[in-house]
């Protein structure tokens, strides 16, 4: 693969993720321009998105488990959900397809990512060990309770304008003047 063409792919993936935001539909957007050229199937693209998922999870857990070490189940519950509230189009593409495959390639594939998704919650959790077979029964009470975080947390609306404050905001010196007097 050439770096443009590389380039190109990001770029269509990163439209098909913004997309997938806005319809939230739970269906792959083949129609967003350079998918067709990008992409060899629905089920590339998928990989993709998969990949791109479990990348930003991963992220999302060694940022939690920095911040909250003491409680791992709850620490990974929360970066699950967080990468749910920032990927929401794509999670729902692979919850849709992960119940209904279009074909028995795609069944493969995304019994496969499931079952990886959940290892990587139970290991991340301290709940399981490598190799150890109730791995993703584990993790899959992991994401369980994951959905169940997800659905208290408001989701804020893609077209949600930020509001300027009303009073403008003075200098530095006038702030830190404020803070020491009071």
């Amino acid at each position: 693969m050439t770096w443009k063409a590389f380039h190109n792919r990001g770029e269509t993936l990163r439209s098909v993720i913004a997309t997938s935001a806005v319809r939230r539909d739970g269906i792959l957007p083949m129609d967003v321009d350079g998918v067709s050229a990008t992409f060899r199937d629905e089920l590339d693209l998928l990989a993709a998105l998969i990949l791109k998922w479990h990348t930003r999870l991963s992220g999302q857990i060694e940022r939690m488990l920095a911040h909250q070490p003491m409680d791992l189940h709850e620490a990974v519950a929360i970066a699950w959900s967080n990468t749910a509230h920032e990927l929401p189009g794509v999670r729902m593409i692979i919850d849709h397809y992960r119940a209904h495959p279009v074909d028995d390639a795609m069944a493969s594939a995304m019994a496969a990512s499931s079952f990886k998704e959940h290892y990587l919650l139970a290991v991340m959790a301290g709940r399981t060990s490598l190799g150890d077979d109730a791995a993703d029964r584990i993790g899959a009470e992991i994401e369980e309770r994951a959905r169940l975080l997800h659905r208290g947390i408001p989701v804020i609306a893609p077209d949600t304008a930020y509001a300027e404050p009303e009073a403008p905001r003075g200098s530095l010196l006038e702030r830190l003047r404020a803070v020491v007097a009071a």
